[in-house]
């Protein structure tokens, strides 16, 4: 019976979900703020049909010169892109579906994390409210930030996953942390850093409720184990980030100081719109918490300070949620510059208001608890609170417009020149003094001495071909960003590289006659070994699997 009510519930989520997605179940494409998802998942393609994994290197983007993008933008979200392409969709059907999956899977998320606090009817609410916050409809139907978007699946998993260890203090539960934790690391830089802090805080807390300090060294190792998942991409974009540009992230438009929210864009506005967050409070983009959220939020705070003693546990908890939620709106304020002043690091969010992601978290949580509270009408109160937070969002899950459009007319003509020099200055080596002002030459350029170029092929990571030099010797370029380790090979004999020039680009010398030239990326020390670490804890994870499903029988 418990079996078939717990099915009933996961179905009422995942049908109540549905009108969150339902403008995505057709064919075409939908425009957006960050339109580079359609580049981003070919390059991962790829990479992977090139034999290139893990995938760092991506060869269009750039102008066509290369660059080094999932050493620094988390790539797990076009690896499951890149699943559904292998499968037989197209590009733009796999970034729709994997905007679909990530609203079913944040609302069971949450649905497993409220239910383990405040029952079937608390999670079901609070899945809903997760779901349908208007910062959902933001980030997919305007921004298009699939990473962050998608991120917000693991967040309730690490709550969860710790408050369940700390009770019950089951390895299986740190495992689980160690793969949530290592999604999140994987999934959104921005949203881990802002997250890390508040999933810390949560487990203080309940190892200080239930007095178990004990385990804190193995909440500890769960975190290792979860960097150690992510050590292919946490370690190089962590440890090789001075070897590109990333102060234009911080700069101009992307200055913290033109991105705060106003208490009325925050709390009390109900304005939708697809522009952009713009320098004052007259911006044609949606910062709403959500009114039905904060309430509720406020609601459940309310009541169960009056029970505050039968249901410490639950008080507190609502404490803690209301808190980080309410502190989190702040950081989004204009009040909180000294903060930003102080934490540097800060800067690097670009936009302040990216802190709803936590605000929506926090206050959806929350507001499962009303219906915990109110065991007697449990049933009316659940309804009516799903479908107020539906009816006052729902208009808000859908896009400015609809193109009839195909992976073909979104990778060529006029949309290729956009995709393959969108962001062009992040990630930059800085080996460029700028950014390139015109696409990359089909192959390599002769600029010194006499020289034609017999054969010449590309994949991702590499170029290769055949050069007649007439000369006694010639000067050769190749379309290719320099970035340590690149390596080559004349003849199958390793050469010097130079790319003391304004773009960066490989140069070398060749001698008179026909020779053979390879040049490929080879991982450095740090690559290695976060490659080697990450590897070593899927194993782990794997024989702890094995062993308990051998204990089990």
């Amino acid at each position: 019976m418990k079996k078939l009510k717990l099915l009933l519930f996961i179905s009422l989520v995942i049908i109540l979900t549905f009108f969150s997605y339902k403008s995505l179940l057709k064919p075409g494409y939908f425009p957006m703020h960050d339109d580079m998802q359609p580049i981003r998942v070919l390059g991962m393609d790829k990479c992977v049909r090139d034999g290139q994994i893990p995938c760092r290197w991506v060869p269009d983007l750039g102008y066509g010169y290369g660059y080094p993008l999932y050493i620094y933008y988390p790539p797990l979200v076009y690896y499951l892109m890149e699943a559904f392409h292998l499968l037989g969709f197209s590009i733009l059907a796999s970034i729709k579906i994997e905007f679909i999956l990530s609203f079913i899977f944040s609302g069971l998320a949450m649905f497993l994390l409220a239910r383990s606090l405040w029952g079937d009817f608390g999670g079901l609410i609070a899945a809903i409210f997760y779901v349908y916050a208007p910062y959902r409809a933001t980030d997919v139907y305007s921004r298009g930030a699939v990473g962050e978007f998608t991120a917000l699946i693991f967040l309730p998993l690490i709550f969860w996953a710790i408050l369940e260890f700390v009770r019950q203090k089951k390895t299986k539960y740190l495992i689980f942390l160690g793969l949530s934790y290592a999604g999140l690391l994987l999934t959104h830089n921005i949203t881990s850093l802002i997250f890390t802090p508040i999933a810390v805080a949560w487990g203080l807390f309940l190892l200080w409720y239930y007095r178990r300090w004990e385990i804190l060294p193995q909440l500890f190792l769960g975190a290792v184990l979860s960097v150690c998942l992510a050590g292919f991409f946490i370690l190089p974009a962590v440890f090789e980030k001075n070897l590109v540009h990333v102060e234009s992230m911080i700069v101009g438009y992307f200055n913290y100081l033109a991105h705060f929210a106003s208490i009325r864009q925050l709390f009390f506005s109900t304005h939708w719109g697809y522009g952009s967050s713009e320098f004052g409070p007259n911006d044609d983009f949606t910062f709403a918490v959500g009114v039905f959220h904060w309430l509720f939020a406020l609601i459940a705070l309310m009541i169960g300070l009056g029970k505050a003693r039968k249901e410490r546990f639950s008080f507190l908890v609502l404490v803690f949620l209301i808190a980080i939620g309410l502190f989190s709106a702040f950081l989004a304020h204009q009040r909180s510059t000294f903060i930003w002043k102080k934490i540097a690091l800060l800067a690097y969010l670009q936009f302040p208001w990216r802190f709803l992601t936590i605000v929506l978290f926090a206050f959806s949580l929350a507001a499962g608890a009303v219906v915990s509270y109110l065991r007697k009408y449990v049933l009316l109160v659940s309804v009516l609170m799903i479908l107020g937070v539906m009816m006052l969002n729902v208009n808000y899950f859908r896009p400015a417009d609809w193109f009839d459009i195909s992976d073909q007319d979104k990778l060529s003509g006029e949309e290729w020149q956009k995709q393959i020099t969108a962001s062009i200055f992040d990630y930059l080596p800085v080996f460029a003094k700028a950014p390139p002002g015109k696409k990359a030459p089909e192959g390599p350029e002769i600029i010194a001495g006499e020289a034609e170029v017999i054969h010449f092929e590309k994949g991702t990571d590499w170029q290769k071909g055949k050069i007649r030099t007439l000369s006694q010797q010639a000067r050769i370029r190749l379309p290719l960003f320099y970035f340590p380790n690149f390596e080559l090979k004349i003849d199958d004999k390793k050469a010097p590289i130079d790319y003391q020039n304004d773009l960066g680009l490989i140069t070398f010398d060749i001698d008179q006659g026909e020779h053979d030239f390879y040049v490929k990326l080879k991982r450095t020390p740090i690559r290695i070994l976060g490659d080697l670490l990450t590897v070593s804890s899927l194993i782990f994870v794997g024989g702890w699997l094995i062993n308990e499903k051998r204990k089990s029988r």
